[in-house]
């Protein structure tokens, strides 16, 4: 488990690439401590989600070492663990929710942490009424709006109480009143966070430092490396 100032999260020289292509990261480095809030842009296809799938487990690297949370991380029942303390916000909410209740799918996760049904429907209702969707509890998931999934799928990884936030285009497509409450949210929460997103204005309010991914490889932004709105966070 990790202590004091150390990395989080640390990938040391990860190579990737999907079968039949070139390799998407190549010897790409990166480090997440306890107080980065790191937002990440670049070229589609530069392997902005694969990297946040490879943190999560869900994509292997080819070489290089994963660490988090202090230790190499490699099989998937190493990433158990992982799972359980790092939230994962998937690009597409359809990919994030699969119940047939609003419910169902935001309790999915504390009841797998071990919590009682009392205790995780205590946690639906908190969850719901920080993200201002009260008297969700029974509606059905797939009828939902596109906005209205992006906050559930939101309240899924809430809910589980992350220790650090991995968020994939967390507003990509929503109206503005939503992707203004998402934002809200987001730049009140206290978790160590990487966000991937193609909106500059966006990742100034909820990150307070910037990379650039190109070429299979992490960079400072040489236009904005380092945000000042959020540096007291």
């Amino acid at each position: 488990m990790d202590t004091g100032d150390s990395a989080l999260i640390k990938l040391t020289d990860v190579t990737f690439a999907y079968p039949g292509a070139e390799f998407v990261l190549k010897d790409l480095n990166f480090t997440l401590s306890r107080t980065d809030r790191v937002g990440l842009i670049g070229p589609n296809g530069s392997g902005k989600s694969t990297l946040l799938m490879i943190i999560e487990g869900l994509l292997k690297p080819a070489s290089g070492a994963v660490e988090i949370f202090g230790q190499v991380r490699k099989t998937e029942k190493d990433y158990y663990f992982v799972r359980e303390r790092v939230g994962f916000l998937f690009q597409n909410p359809d990919d994030q929710l699969f119940c047939p209740t609003v419910a169902e799918d935001v309790a999915f996760g504390p009841l797998n942490l071990g919590k009682s049904g009392d205790e995780a429907m205590e946690i639906v209702r908190e969850t719901l009424d920080m993200l201002e969707l009260a008297g969700f509890e029974n509606r059905v998931t797939h009828k939902l709006s596109g906005g209205e999934k992006r906050l559930i799928s939101l309240a899924t990884v809430l809910a589980m109480k992350p220790e650090i936030l991995l968020l994939d285009e967390p507003i990509s497509g929503l109206d503005e009143a939503t992707a203004q409450k998402i934002t809200k949210i987001l730049a009140d929460l206290p978790q160590p966070r990487i966000v991937v997103s193609h909106d500059r204005e966006f990742l100034q309010k909820v990150t307070n430092s910037l990379r650039y991914i190109m070429n299979g490889r992490i960079e400072c932004d040489s236009h904005a490396d380092r945000f000042t709105v959020n540096s007291s966070k």
